[in-house]
Formats: structure tokens, C-alpha cells, sequence
């Protein structure tokens, strides 16, 4: 693109049509808001009507509104037609409501991301954009039929928007790929709705991004019935979370809930902190469900002792027999625990009536007994009302009941040591508990053994979505595949991940582990990305060189760019000393207005903080705002999924010796970066990193 381009200028005024024709829709949008204010008159039906109208006009408005985000990305030429197709951010329709721009969702842009020289799809030119703001930069024209030759092997489309792109600065916020998307990505944007999607894809390979844009073709293709159903993303932390968060609404798709599973829980609860390993393990288990069950029915509990309580003149008498009779008739013809609290207190009144020497209805003994306080003791006993919260809190703060949820007629379902594990000091009450991450799929576990509580379907109840993506799968453990597995309403799920970046305490060596907790309705669709678009070439090679480590027999990535900034392998005394700090301002220079990881292992976090506050070197952490300053300090177990401008890697032999997939951890670490990678060491580097 280095001429001038002879149609630039008949382009230029195309986008100068395509931008009018939004902005006279946004007028359009503004003005129906007006003229259909909500207001007290008129009646209930039609307040709602009009309530209606503006919450849809303002949801276009939303997808109107683009900022300085790119609205037509190119067009396609069918062959032998005579029509032309720009594509674009969504759709957008002149005064006679011809159509200026396709939405890429669109079936006819499929041809944009698919052809190839091969098969070319029936069109026979593909136009690419190089826009900024309303401003067309440049054309990067694909011919096809007789002018195109054989398509190579490595496929890219449009390699002068995409290397832009992929070179541009990071902003600490993960950017939508809508204008370049590829095609292998393309064809599991849109592949089938049904069933369970799995893909696997190396770093780079943009599985994120690719996930994200099928959550926003999904709900254009299938609007109904997902607008009601919902559409729910899942992410490993709130890191990852605050990075992703731009995308769905670049996209014009504001409704899909973006989540960690904390979110999902109901009744909502405090959860902070990560577990240790060992301890993190031992929750992620699935024979945590059979510990569970196990605390349920501890809670189930016959009387020691008959018990007696006065009626007028009489004395009531409920035996310990018949109390054992009565939990075995609750758990048999109630489905959750909670349910099963008013077959026993419906019971224990016709028991006590029976007893009476003088005939007395169940009825009146419930009505004269029910708020008296021996009473009350008694069913709390027999068969309290539980949230998962109350259960748990006991739990954990019972070695004893710890040991008897643990028993079974082998003797134990964990070690006594792995049981124990669970063992935390009690709170004053069950909700002032701060829980830890890894207690959330037993908190929901607890949920679903124990049932709505009476009166509380509404609170109680969880949100169930027509279809759920999760990230990052690959670090899941069976526990927290059950519970994102409950929030599928119909098993349509689309799984990404890369098995050699699993390095969490549950890290899965495969994905038949994960797909085993997963929908079963139908056949798994399997995909792979097999194209590196992120990271250049030679720290790729960098990286492949501990990836035989990670995960022996899995295929690299390929990368698309060969050229790039060598890696830097830096040896100094102190590894958290101020030539950490020369280091890092010399890749912040380098990268100009990009931003720099700086990537630690955990033991080291306290030490290079401090030794950048000393130096006056201004950086940012690892929170939930996100990687929102040049330079960021981030532990090695939260940066996966992120992508910066340069990393630097600090102490990879400790990375090694610390996590519990070291390998792993340093993996991903060196796959970070777009333009630039250090690694910084005063230990001696493991010898992979020396091959």
C-alpha cells in the first residue's frame, strides 16, 4: 500500500455515505426516544409498550454510538454479478432502506473471511480497509478466479490490516479482531449453535478474541430464542475479566454476562483470597460431592431421647423411634433438603397428635405449638433450613464433622490430612465468611443438595443461559465444570483453551478430563487454531523450546511473523535489585507508547514493588481495573490470557521450582508479548531456555 491507491478516493466518499446513513439513524434513534418518553398516562399495558420501545431504541443507540472504532472494514465483489458488499461493524441502511453496510455476522460476509485462492466462494475480489476515525488510510485488494494464484499454505487474509493491527500498541485492554478475523477463526465463529464446541489453540493464536466474537455472531444469528435465554462468559479472575470487557460492546452486543463463578452464586456471598494448592485440590475433587452429601445428611438427625411437651392438660410425646421413622420418610419424598423441612414438620405434629389420650387434630397442635420454643429447638435438630453458606461455615469449622462428612464403608472418601485441609476458625456467623475462590463450586454443590429454602425460590434460584462460554477451561477442575455445566439450559457450550498452559491446582493434562464434566447431549465439535498471529517469531522459537517441557506432543503454533526483536537473556547480581528496574525502562523506550509486564514469581512480588517505589518508577498491579498503566507488576499465576507490548520475565528457575506446573507457568509467561521479551535472572537459567 505504499502507492496511492487509483479508487482511494471513490472509497473515501463510499465511507463518507456509509458514515451519513449511521448518523442520520442515530438522529432517527434520538428523536423516537423523544416522542416516546415514558409517562404516567395512558394505561398499564401501554406505559409498558412505550417503556418497550425506548429500552430497544436505546440499545440501538448503544450500537450506534462507535467512537473512534473502525465501521467498514472492506467488501467483496461477487463474480459475474455486478454487486458490491462492504462489510462492516454492524449494519447500516440508506433513506430507502437499501443496505450501505453488512453486518459481519451477516451470511453474505462470510465470503470476507473464508475465501481463498482455492475456494474463492464465488466472489472474485476482496478489499481491505486501512481506516482511522472516518478516514480511509489505505486498499489492500485479494483477487480471485483466473488473476489469483494458488493460495499458499499458511493462510492470512488481508496481511496489511492484519500485521497493523497485531503491531499496534497495546492499550490494556483486550481489542476486538472483527476486521481481521481469519479463516480457521472465522469458521468457528459460526460454527454450529448445538451441543459442545471445544478449541484448542497455542498462545497467540487468538482463542479469547475468537470466543468473544461467536458469543456476538450466536446472539445476531439466533436472536431468538438467546435474547431471552442469555449468553453468559466465564473467566479465570477479575484480571482477565476487566481485560476482555470491550470487546462484546465494540461489537454492538452489550447482553452477554461476562462472569467468574463467584458471580454465579446464589444466595450471593463474600469470595476473596486463593487457596493454597494442596487445599485447592482437595475442593476441586469430585469426591467433594459425596463429602457434601454426606455433611447434608449429618444434618438429618433423629432425637437421642423421646421428647415431651405440654397441650392444655395433656403431654405430647414424639418417641426417638418415630423421629428416625420421620427422616426417613422426609428423605425419601422430598428432592432437595429444604423441601424436606416441611414433611418433617407436618409429621412431628401428626406424631405429637397421636400421641394425645384424647383425640386432637394435627392441625390445632401446629397452631397452639409451632412458635414455641422447645419446638422450634426440635425440628432445628431434626432438619434445619440451610443456605450453603450456614452448611459450609459449619463445616469447615468442625474437625468432627469434618471426619464424619469423610466416612465411608471403605473407611474415608480423602485422607485424614486431605479432609482436614477444609478446617477454618468460625466466623461470628455464617454470612460474615469471606470465602476463598475454590470454595465457590461446593458452596454451589451445597446448593443444589440442599434446594430452595421455603419462601425463597426468587433468592435461591440460579440463572440458567442458552449459551455459555468459558475461557481458559483448561485450568478448570471437575467441581467447577459441575457448576458452570448447571448454568447450561440446553448443553450449547463453546469450550477454549490450551492444554499447555494448564497450571492451575486442578491443571487437566487433556481435554477428555474437561469435556467429561460437560453437556453429553451431543457430539463434541472439535476445532484447533493452529495459526500464531500474536508473537513474533523468534521468541516463539523462545518458547517452543520449554513447550516439549509443558506438554509433550503438542503442536506449536505458527506464527505469521518471522522478523521481530530477538529475546534478551540478562544475568545481574539481584534479580529484585535496581538493575531490574534499567531493564524495564529500557523496554518501556523501546516500546514507545506500549505497555511492559513485568512478570514474577510469587515470593518475589513484595521485593520488586518495593524496589520500584524506591526508584520512583511508576507501575501498576495486577487488580481488576485491569492493566490500565504502562508498566505492570504481575504474579506468574494471573497473567495468563493477557497480551502486552514486552514482558519481562523474572527469575524463570524460580517460576519453575514455585508453581505447581512450573513449566507451564513459564510457558505462558514467555507468550505474553507482541513486540518484546526479557528474561532477567540471577539463578542459573534452566537449561530448556539454554538449548
Amino acid at each position: 500500500m505504499s502507492d496511492r491507491h487509483p479508487e482511494l478516493d471513490a472509497e473515501q466518499a463510499y465511507l463518507d455515505l456509509a458514515y451519513a446513513c449511521l448518523d442520520e439513524s442515530r438522529q432517527r434513534a434520538t428523536r423516537l426516544t423523544s416522542n416516546y418518553a415514558p409517562s404516567v398516562g395512558g394505561t398499564t399495558q401501554a406505559r409498558h409498550e412505550r417503556e418497550s420501545i425506548v429500552e430497544s431504541v436505546l440499545v440501538r443507540l448503544s450500537q450506534l454510538n462507535l467512537g473512534d472504532r473502525s465501521l467498514v472494514f472492506g467488501r467483496i465483489d461477487p463474480t459475474g454479478t455486478g454487486e458490491r458488499f462492504y462489510i462492516g461493524r454492524l449494519g447500516v441502511w440508506d433513506s430507502e432502506q437499501d443496505p450501505v453496510v453488512v453486518d459481519w455476522r451477516a451470511p453474505v460476509a462470510e465470503p470476507f473471511y473464508r475465501a481463498t485462492g482455492r475456494e474463492p466462494m464465488d466472489i472474485e475480489r476482496r478489499r481491505h480497509f486501512a481506516t482511522r476515525g472516518r478516514t480511509l488510510l489505505g486498499i489492500d485488494d485479494e483477487l480471485f478466479g483466473e488473476l489469483a494464484h494458488t493460495a499458499p499454505s499458511l493462510q492470512v487474509r488481508g496481511q496489511g490490516a492484519l500485521i497493523a493491527a497485531i503491531e499496534a500498541s497495546r492499550t490494556g485492554r483486550l481489542g476486538d479482531i472483527v476486521a481481521t478475523i481469519q479463516g480457521e477463526q472465522d469458521e468457528i465463529i459460526r460454527a454450529p449453535m448445538p451441543g459442545v464446541l471445544l478449541v484448542q489453540g497455542g498462545p497467540g493464536t487468538g482463542k479469547t478474541v475468537v470466543a468473544l466474537h461467536r458469543a456476538a455472531y450466536l446472539l445476531y444469528t439466533y436472536r431468538f430464542p438467546l435474547e431471552g435465554q442469555g449468553v453468559l462468559v466465564v473467566g479465570p479472575n477479575r484480571l482477565f475479566l476487566a481485560y476482555i470487557e470491550q470487546v462484546l460492546p465494540s461489537l454492538g452486543e452489550a447482553g452477554v454476562e461476562i462472569a467468574v463463578l463467584g458471580d454465579l452464586l446464589r444466595p450471593r456471598v463474600r469470595v476473596d483470597k486463593l487457596d493454597d494448592e494442596p487445599s485447592a485440590a482437595v475442593k476441586g475433587d469430585l469426591r467433594m460431592m459425596k463429602v457434601l452429601a454426606r455433611a447434608v445428611s449429618d444434618r438429618q438427625r433423629p432425637l437421642r431421647e423421646d421428647f415431651h411437651i405440654g397441650f392444655g392438660l395433656q403431654r405430647l410425646r414424639l418417641t426417638a423411634d418415630e423421629s428416625r421413622w420421620i427422616i426417613g420418610e422426609a428423605r425419601r419424598r422430598s428432592r432437595g433438603h429444604n423441601s424436606g423441612r416441611k414433611v418433617v414438620q407436618s409429621l412431628v405434629f401428626e406424631k405429637l397428635a397421636a400421641s394425645a389420650r384424647k383425640p386432637v387434630d394435627a392441625g390445632a397442635v401446629r397452631e397452639r405449638l409451632r412458635h414455641q420454643l422447645p419446638i422450634r429447638e426440635l425440628l432445628e435438630w431434626m432438619w434445619p433450613v440451610l443456605t450453603p453458606a450456614h452448611l459450609l461455615h459449619d463445616l469447615y469449622g468442625s474437625r468432627a464433622l469434618l471426619r464424619s462428612a469423610n466416612r465411608n464403608k471403605a473407611g474415608g472418601i480423602f485422607s485424614d490430612e486431605e479432609i482436614l485441609r477444609l478446617h477454618r476458625p468460625r466466623a461470628r456467623h455464617a454470612d460474615e465468611m469471606v470465602w476463598r475462590f475454590h470454595d465457590v463450586p461446593l458452596l454451589d454443590e451445597a446448593r443444589a443438595l440442599l434446594g430452595f429454602r421455603p419462601g425463597k425460590r426468587t433468592t435461591d434460584a440460579v440463572r440458567t443461559y442458552g449459551h455459555v462460554c468459558i475461557d481458559e477451561a483448561q485450568d478448570l477442575s471437575p467441581m467447577e465444570l459441575r457448576m458452570i455445566s448447571r448454568r447450561s439450559l440446553n448443553g450449547s457450550m463453546t469450550i477454549v483453551g490450551d492444554i499447555a498452559q494448564a497450571t492451575g491446582a486442578w491443571a487437566n493434562h487433556g481435554w477428555e478430563s474437561v469435556l467429561a464434566q460437560l453437556p453429553d447431549k451431543r457430539e463434541v465439535q472439535r476445532r484447533e487454531l493452529t495459526i500464531g498471529y500474536r508473537i513474533p517469531g523468534p521468541a516463539m522459537t523462545l518458547a517452543n523450546q520449554v513447550l516439549p517441557h509443558a506438554a509433550p506432543g503438542l503442536r506449536p503454533p505458527q506464527p505469521v511473523r518471522d522478523d521481530g526483536e530477538p529475546p534478551r537473556l540478562i544475568e545481574m547480581a539481584s534479580a529484585a535489585g535496581a538493575d531490574l528496574v534499567d531493564v524495564v525502562r529500557a523496554e518501556l523506550e523501546a516500546v514507545a507508547e506500549g505497555n511492559v509486564a513485568v512478570i514474577v514469581p510469587e515470593s518475589l512480588e513484595s521485593a520488586v514493588r518495593e524496589v520500584f517505589e524506591d526508584h520512583a518508577l511508576p507501575f501498576g498491579g495486577a487488580n481488576r481495573h485491569g492493566l490500565d498503566q504502562q508498566i505492570t507488576l504481575v504474579p506468574v499465576r494471573l497473567v495468563k490470557g493477557l497480551e502486552v507490548d514486552a514482558a519481562v520475565v523474572v527469575e524463570p528457575a524460580r517460576i519453575i521450582r514455585e508453581e505447581r506446573q512450573g513449566v507451564r507457568s513459564l510457558y505462558v509467561a514467555l507468550t505474553r508479548a507482541t513486540k518484546r521479551v526479557a528474561v532477567v535472572h540471577s539463578e542459573p537459567l534452566p537449561d530448556m531456555l539454554n538449548e
